[in-house]
């Protein structure tokens, strides 16, 4: 029995996912209308922004074919998403601050189980949290470029977001190394991420530019 499963109950995983899923593909759905694109947009941007980083690390470790094209709930909860921002995106504007708090939650989730399900499949340690990194966040970052901005994870003048997905993908493998992965110290792991994701907006957290760099960029380019 892999590692994940021993973790976590699979019908709650499950659900756990489609949560995360589902307040991903709201992201990806709400950058699409704020650009403008029509239907078919917004529901690939949706799609690609909820599935991207799982995809990625499926390839990579070789669990083909993907989560995403095994289970038809994986593929269809971007789309509902990608409908309720359709009609209804000036509502989901609103709560905003709501989703960026699931985000958030998603964020903690993914990174660790990509990283155990990475660990799973026979990759080291530093492989396995770099792969729960790229599940977290992969799908934004794809997002992004498809949308053709600056991915988030890139610019200066976002509030940090790769970096606590980082701490949770790292906890987890320390606990691995030294025989102390539980579902509490798991579920410890996603806490932290989603924790310091959250006092990063409360706080507007910044990771550091180049040393001395002096610089006459504005608040919204990027670095």
């Amino acid at each position: 029995m892999g590692v994940i499963q021993q973790l976590f109950n699979p019908s709650v995983q499950h659900t756990l996912d489609l949560v995360g899923i589902f307040v991903f593909a709201i992201s990806g759905a709400l950058l699409a209308v704020r650009k403008n694109f029509d239907v078919f947009g917004i529901a690939v941007l949706a799609e690609v922004t909820a599935l991207g980083g799982g995809l990625l690390r499926d390839v990579v470790i070789g669990a083909v074919p993907p989560a995403a094209f095994t289970d038809l709930g994986y593929f269809l909860t971007p789309l509902l998403a990608a409908l309720l921002v359709f009609f209804l995106h000036p509502e989901v504007e609103r709560i905003q601050a709501g989703v960026n708090v699931f985000d958030a939650a998603g964020l903690g989730l993914f990174c660790v189980t990509g990283t155990v399900k990475a660990y799973d499949h026979g990759l080291g340690l530093t492989a396995s949290a770099a792969l729960g990194l790229a599940t977290a966040v992969g799908g934004g970052v794809l997002r992004d470029v498809l949308a053709n901005e600056v991915p988030s994870l890139l610019r200066w003048d976002r509030d940090l977001y790769a970096v606590p997905a980082i701490v949770g993908s790292a906890l987890v493998v320390l606990c691995i190394r030294y025989d102390a992965l539980t579902p509490f110290t798991s579920g410890l792991a996603v806490v932290t991420a989603f924790a310091l994701r959250l006092l990063a907006m409360r706080f507007h957290w910044r990771a550091p530019r180049a040393w001395h760099r002096r610089s006459t960029a504005r608040e919204g380019e990027s670095g």
